[in-house]
């Protein structure tokens, strides 16, 4: 079975058709996204159309769920204290946008996203088992990548939400991220997804057009659109102002 892996949208069309286009190219015989698909882009709608459309199975991400939990800001904020002022954009300025942008029905089908999917040997989660919102680095110890995700009891096991692409083969178990999409963190801007042919993980990077997608989001009122305009240039994270 060929297995493709894509995750972190975050509402960028251009860079989700690139994919999509690349796809025809490999042919998996599944197609999985890992979550967090709309928020941080101003192409929200078109982007769950999409993925709607094209029929993807996936599971929920930590953006995705923030639409519909507002209440869930102050004990992240406790949780991560430096991140303080980034979670008051994402829950304050973010999802009330993106909530507006797509409406109640898109919305409704959001929240039917599962956690967890595991089949043949292989899992899918955003972040860890039960958490949304932590993850390991790809520097991280192998301890700590084997206490994450051994619960899930499968031989290989990928994740999202940082944005930064890896595969790390540990003794019966292989770890990988999909990187994103739509805001890549590891400083290439190029889409990136994971292709998985009988447990063998790559990792497969897309040129799109970055500048025009840039271009798009200046103009769009999507808040702090400058901000993740320049995150989307150079394909690295850089904090709020």
């Amino acid at each position: 079975m060929r297995l493709a892996v894509l995750s972190d949208i975050h509402g960028n069309l251009p860079a989700l058709e690139a994919v999509i286009s690349d796809l025809k190219t490999v042919s998996p015989d599944i197609v999985l996204h890992g979550g967090d698909l709309i928020a941080s882009g101003h192409r929200p709608i078109e982007v769950l159309d999409r993925i709607r459309d094209v029929g993807w199975t996936g599971v929920l991400g930590n953006t995705d769920e923030m639409l519909w939990t507002p209440e869930n800001l102050g004990e992240l904020a406790k949780r991560a204290p430096k991140l303080d002022r980034l979670l008051q954009i994402l829950f304050n300025e973010f999802a009330p946008a993106t909530r507006n942008l797509i409406g109640e029905e898109r919305l409704r089908w959001l929240r039917t996203l599962p956690r967890e999917w595991r089949n043949d040997g292989i899992a899918l989660v955003h972040a860890s088992p039960g958490d949304l919102w932590q993850a390991p680095m790809p520097e991280s110890d192998p301890r700590q990548l084997i206490e994450t995700y051994s619960s899930l009891q499968t031989a290989v096991v990928v994740y999202g939400h940082i944005h930064r692409p890896y595969i790390r083969e540990l003794p019966g178990l292989v770890i990988a991220n999909s990187g994103s999409v739509g805001m890549p963190y590891d400083g290439d801007n190029r889409a990136s997804y994971l292709l998985i042919t009988d447990r063998q993980v790559t990792i497969r990077r897309v040129e799109y057009d970055v500048e025009a997608e840039v271009r798009e989001l200046l103009i769009s009122g999507y808040p702090h659109a400058a901000w993740l305009a320049e995150i989307r240039r150079h394909g690295k994270y850089l904090p709020p102002s």
